[in-house]
C-alpha cells in the first residue's frame, strides 16, 4: 500500500494486453475503490493505512442508506413475518448476505494492496460479531432462521469442480 492509501498499480491507462477482469475482480476494485473514497471524504480524511474496523464498521453502517432490503422493526405489525401482507415505514437496509460478500472482497483487496493480514481491519472479530448481529436480526424481522449450509463431503467430482471464492468466505 503507497502511503496515499491508494490502490497500488492502478492507473489511467489501460495494458492493451491485460485480460478483461472477472466480475469478481471488477467488483473487489470498485468496492475498494469506493471505501477509500468514504475515508477520502471523511473529516479529517483518512487514508487507508490510518483506517481500523471501527472505520470499517462506520462504512457498514453508511451503505445502510442505500440498501434495498426490508428489515421489519420489533413494533411492526410484520415483524417475523416472512411474507408482509402490506407496505410499512420500516427501513430499507443492506441484506446481510451483500455485507458480508462486500468484507470479503475489501479483506482480499486490503492484502493485494499491501496490507499486512495481522493488520487487516476488514478480518477483524467485531467484523464478523457485527455480521453476525445484522445476519440473526434480519433473520428474526423475518421470520426466517438462517442455517448454515452444511459442508459437502468431498468427492473426486468435488475437488475437481472450479473454486469460487464467494462459496468460501468466513464470518
Amino acid at each position: 500500500m503507497s502511503n496515499s492509501g491508494r490502490v497500488e498499480g492502478s492507473s489511467s491507462k489501460a495494458t492493451a494486453a491485460a485480460p478483461p477482469l472477472s466480475r469478481y475482480e471488477s467488483q473487489k476494485r470498485r468496492d475498494w475503490n469506493t471505501f477509500g473514497q468514504y475515508l477520502r471524504n471523511q473529516r479529517p480524511p483518512l487514508s487507508v493505512p490510518d483506517c481500523n474496523y471501527g472505520h470499517v464498521l462506520e462504512f457498514m453502517r453508511y451503505l445502510d442508506q442505500f440498501g434495498k432490503t426490508k428489515v421489519h422493526m420489533q413494533g411492526c405489525v410484520f415483524f417475523g413475518q416472512p411474507e408482509p401482507a402490506g407496505p410499512c415505514t420500516c427501513p430499507l437496509r443492506q441484506a446481510w448476505g451483500s455485507l458480508d460478500a462486500l468484507i470479503g472482497r475489501l479483506r482480499a483487496a486490503y492484502e493485494e494492496n499491501g496490507g499486512a493480514q495481522e493488520t487487516n481491519p476488514f478480518a477483524n472479530g467485531a467484523i464478523r460479531v457485527y455480521l453476525r448481529e445484522v445476519r440473526d436480526s434480519q433473520a428474526k424481522a423475518r421470520g426466517i432462521p438462517y442455517r448454515k449450509k452444511k459442508k459437502r463431503k468431498k468427492t473426486s467430482e468435488t475437488v475437481t469442480s472450479t473454486f469460487h471464492p464467494m462459496q468460501h468466505s468466513e464470518v
